[in-house]
């Protein structure tokens, strides 16, 4: 327990002290005045007596704690709660526009997203990287709900895919600094990150891979993730059916690619959230579990203390009264 202000803690408790003692010195008195006057302990005047010191010893118990209540206790409690940084990832790129997920793809992933970041406790910065190759920050990470909003909602598709850089890019927004792969694809260290998390919405395709194979940068970029604590939700936008979308006058074919989203989010501790229809991604917010942060915050005990002296103070009173018919 702390205290507010221990000098009116010192004060207060050296006047419970006093008037203890002073009622202690006139209980002694009182004591020797009535055998000297004859009065037995059982007689009514005795009883009267005891009743008297109860009453005596019943205020100065509520004066000793309103000097409690009045210096400002408090206690430090360990409170759960949603804290640190999402970046909410989103993919750009011209696959985006297929409309195998009504309206289409970027459409359903823009209000999943704005009804995720609506969900979020304030205590929870939101920032948005819009990807496709080469990651752009759309907006850094803040408390201010209206700027991660209007970033989401200003989005078009445009360009490819490469969801190494889209990670990077998103380690970059959470660290403050330039996030990039060493000399040969080496894994740098930007330090530890648990409470920060990246929800990705992608359709998977990644231009960045080769064909049939794995994106090395998007392994790497996800490697960094995972050493530094970060963990990648990754959301799959789209059909494994697919459908064709136009791209710069060609008629080309897009499917969702899972296998490609599930290997992120699992090599960072994350999860994959299946979203080939617009209600699994409106329930995307209440899916996403960020890591709770526990801390301790105090908890102001005046009240509690101040209605505990009142009822002393009140039954010192009526002790006093009910005994002796006098107040003092």
């Amino acid at each position: 327990m702390s205290f507010a202000d221990p000098v009116l803690l010192a004060v207060g408790l050296l006047v419970a002290v006093a008037l203890a003692w002073v009622a202690i010195v006139v209980a002694r008195r009182r004591a020797a005045a009535l055998g000297a006057a004859g009065v037995a302990a059982d007689s009514r005047g005795g009883r009267r007596d005891r009743g008297r010191t109860a009453g005596v010893w019943c205020t100065i118990a509520g004066v000793a704690v309103l000097a409690v209540a009045v210096a400002g206790p408090a206690a430090s409690v360990p409170v759960s709660h949603a804290s640190g940084t999402v970046i909410l990832a989103m993919d750009v790129s011209g696959s985006m526009a297929a409309t195998d997920v009504p309206p289409d793809r970027l459409d359903a992933a823009k209000q999943a997203a704005v009804s995720f970041i609506n969900a979020q406790p304030p205590t929870v910065e939101i920032g948005v990287v819009a990807f496709q190759q080469g990651g752009l920050e759309a907006a850094l990470p803040t408390a201010n709900r209206a700027t991660a909003t209007a970033a989401v909602r200003r989005l078009a598709p445009s360009g490819g895919t490469s969801l190494g850089d889209a990670i990077l890019a998103s380690l970059s927004a959470i660290t403050h600094r330039t996030v990039g792969l060493g000399r040969n694809g080496s894994v740098p260290a930007i330090g530890y990150w648990p409470s920060a998390t990246i929800v990705l919405f992608s359709d998977g395709q990644d231009e960045g891979a080769a064909a049939g194979g794995t994106d090395t940068t998007a392994v790497a970029a996800a490697a960094i993730a995972q050493k530094a604590g970060v963990h990648i939700d990754t959301v799959g936008v789209g059909t494994a059916a697919g459908t064709t979308v136009d791209v710069d006058g060609y008629h080309l074919f897009t499917a969702l690619d899972e296998a490609t989203l599930k290997s992120i989010s699992q090599a960072t501790g994350g999860a994959y959230h299946p979203a080939s229809d617009a209600s699994q991604l409106n329930g995307i917010a209440s899916s996403i579990n960020l890591r709770l942060t526990v801390t301790k915050e105090p908890l102001p005990l005046a009240g509690a203390f101040i209605a505990l002296a009142l009822a002393l103070l009140v039954a010192g009173a009526v002790l006093t009264v009910t005994r002796t018919g006098r107040v003092v």
